[in-house]
């Protein structure tokens, strides 16, 4: 599936999402139960052998839960698993040293261009969670929410959002030991599929300020914002925890700001929410290994979805598991 097609599984979840499952919001004291539609899944014979799994860290431990939960099922299977961000994918997936390419992103153009030299043909894409990706302050701060042009003007030094530059927690609002206190900037390196999407929506495709602190995976990002009062960051939702809480947030300013929650993410008001991929190599016409066909099938199947919810994840409707399904025949 080309970056085109990847605009489906979003257009496809809009349209059913609303029928497809009964949602409620990611607060503490909820949990998401997976669609009951999810097909259950059916261990297989020949099934052995190697895989390897190089690329997003926000799916690190999805990835490192699936291949547990798959090597229950197939004890003679080794799965190893590196996660140091989206952009160590294609390179994997086009030099063979990985049969699994993780992304928090769909491919850029150069590196589907670049798989397609090597092989002759464009890589697939499976989607396989969702996730808000969710804008983290420390617990103790009483910051409510944001606008996208805001938050852009905190961590952008073009500001393409329009608004004027924000520094200090009184430029939103913020009071009391708050105020005049600067804003310390926490995010991902350029390797992260993460970095990459924060870009693009909410820098508007802007720059970052010099002054982000970069971390080597969403972990380091949550705690380093744990430690630090006057601290905000971004990362994958299923990464929060107790000494963070995520902020809702509105595409523009004066709108409405939605909490990043299972619901609004499925009908679209929660502006950073977005599908989690594997890309493979399949050649038209021709099947998968048996192994690699067999993991992804686990990972799409109930209880692979059910893995999704544990690791604080977004799970797909039946009909959106379908889909990914069908691109792997």
């Amino acid at each position: 599936m080309t970056n085109k097609g990847t605009k489906s599984f979003w257009g496809a979840l809009m349209v059913t999402a609303a029928l497809l499952l009964t949602t409620a919001s990611l607060s503490r004291a909820e949990q998401i139960a997976v669609d009951p539609a999810l097909a259950t899944y059916a261990r297989v014979q020949g099934v052995n052998g190697n895989l390897n799994s190089i690329g997003s860290d926000t799916l690190n431990n999805l990835m490192t839960y699936w291949a547990e939960g798959f090597r229950k099922k197939y004890p003679s299977v080794n799965i190893q698993i590196e996660g140091k961000g989206s952009g160590t994918a294609p390179p994997a997936l086009i030099s063979g040293t990985a049969q699994l390419a993780p992304m928090s992103r769909p491919m850029k153009k150069e590196e589907l261009e670049a798989f397609e030299t090597r092989f002759g043909y464009k890589p697939t894409a499976i989607g396989v969670a969702l996730d808000s990706l969710g804008v983290f302050v420390n617990k103790d701060n009483p910051l409510a929410s944001l606008s996208l042009p805001q938050l852009d003007a905190i961590f952008s030094k073009t500001r393409k959002g329009g608004s004027a530059e924000i520094s200090t927690w009184d430029e939103v609002g913020l009071k009391g030991a708050y105020a005049g206190k600067p804003i310390s900037l926490y995010g991902r390196n350029s390797a992260s599929g993460t970095y990459g999407y924060f870009k693009d929506h909410a820098l508007f495709k802007g720059d970052f300020k010099d002054t982000v602190k970069e971390q080597p995976g969403s972990s380091a990002v949550v705690q380093a914002i744990t430690e630090d009062k006057t601290g905000i960051g971004y990362s994958g939702i299923g990464y929060r925890t107790s000494g963070v809480k995520a902020i809702a947030l509105a595409k523009k300013d004066g709108e409405k700001a939605y909490e990043p929650s299972y619901e609004n993410v499925l009908d679209g008001k929660y502006p950073l929410g977005r599908m989690l991929f594997i890309y493979v190599a399949k050649a038209p016409s021709e099947k998968l290994p048996t192994l690699t066909e067999e993991f992804l099938k686990y990972v799409l199947s109930r209880e692979g979805q059910e893995i999704v919810v544990k690791d604080g994840y977004l799970p797909l409707p039946a009909k959106v598991a379908a889909k990914s399904l069908a691109t792997i025949k």
